[in-house]
């Protein structure tokens, strides 16, 4: 069963905040690389100094699979930190924040395509359509939503790289690499391809939490970072946190215009719950989606 880590940190377990040594925190090159996601866990550290000085460190290259096994087995000197979307196997073999990081946005996807590919969406108004046009979605093979899809009954292709999977797209492995609406304009700024285009009128959803990760024996790490967020909830620099890195996507990306597909996710994680669950459905609010998706796969209307 997930662990609540803020109910388990014993009080001797913090930090003194005068130690002369500042506490390194290796964070997973892909988040560290990631302005939004660094400058989050930045200050969920700054708002917990109680627990004493820190520098933050890019991890090895390394897939997410890696990453994860390494976290899983309290390998602190190749990763401390991930930022990965939750999925019930990694909250019972990780210590989870259950604070979705960016309000539950990357379980809010659009297509990026080619421009060549463009023509095959033109129409789409059905979850229906989408399965007629053998439409095939690009996904990482340790990715939690690659499942989700496949439960709704999409054609999904996978691989373990990252960027492998922008190659495949442009060989037309797959017309669809969806991405979250909080992270497709920072990954098409990387790869800095003008034939890679997002497409404008479709949008999938699924209740997708999207939380810091440490390995069990971390347990002070994990207790400072969610005492962190829940701090930067409480003063309001959270909600300036989202609309610093966010409010600009969703309102680029169109998303109330476009057809939305709700889909199931039967493996909602049981950590889905109290602050960030309040957090997830103001998002939702604010971006006039609809209803919170339920727990079953998308009938096939």
């Amino acid at each position: 069963m997930p662990v609540a880590v803020a109910l388990i940190l014993p009080v001797q377990a913090a930090p003194l905040a005068d130690s002369q040594i500042p506490q390194q925190i290796i964070l997973w090159y892909r988040n560290y690389d990631s302005p939004a996601i660094q400058a989050l866990l930045d200050l969920a550290l700054t708002k917990t100094p109680e627990y004493g000085s820190y520098t933050l460190k890019r991890s090895p290259e390394m897939n997410q699979g890696r990453a994860l096994r390494e976290l899983a087995n309290n390998n602190s000197r190749a990763v401390q930190v991930a930022n990965v979307a939750a999925s019930p196997e990694r909250e019972d073999d990780l210590l989870a924040v259950t604070i979705p990081i960016d309000g539950g946005l990357l379980g809010y996807r659009v297509c990026v395509t080619t421009r060549d590919m463009l023509p095959r969406f033109k129409g789409i108004t059905r979850l229906a359509d989408v399965r007629e046009r053998h439409i095939r979605f690009g996904q990482g093979r340790h990715w939690p939503d690659t499942r989700i899809l496949e439960a709704n009954g999409l054609d999904v292709v996978t691989h373990p790289g990252f960027e492998t999977l922008f190659d495949m797209l442009e060989g037309g492995r797959f017309e669809c690499f969806a991405r979250g609406v909080s992270e497709v304009y920072y990954d098409l700024a990387l790869r800095r391809d003008e034939n890679l285009v997002i497409e404008p009128n479709l949008l999938f959803t699924y209740t997708m939490p999207n939380y810091f990760f440490v390995g069990r024996q971390d347990i002070g790490l994990a207790v400072r970072i969610q005492l962190g967020l829940e701090r930067a909830i409480a003063d309001g620099s959270f909600a300036e946190f989202m609309n610093t890195y966010y409010t600009q996507p969703i309102e680029a990306l169109n998303l109330s215009g476009r057809h939305v597909f709700h889909l199931g996710n039967p493996w909602l994680p049981g950590g889905m719950q109290g602050v960030g669950k309040d957090v997830l459905q103001n998002t939702k609010v604010r971006v006039h989606l609809g209803e919170e998706p339920g727990a079953r796969p998308s009938p096939n209307d």
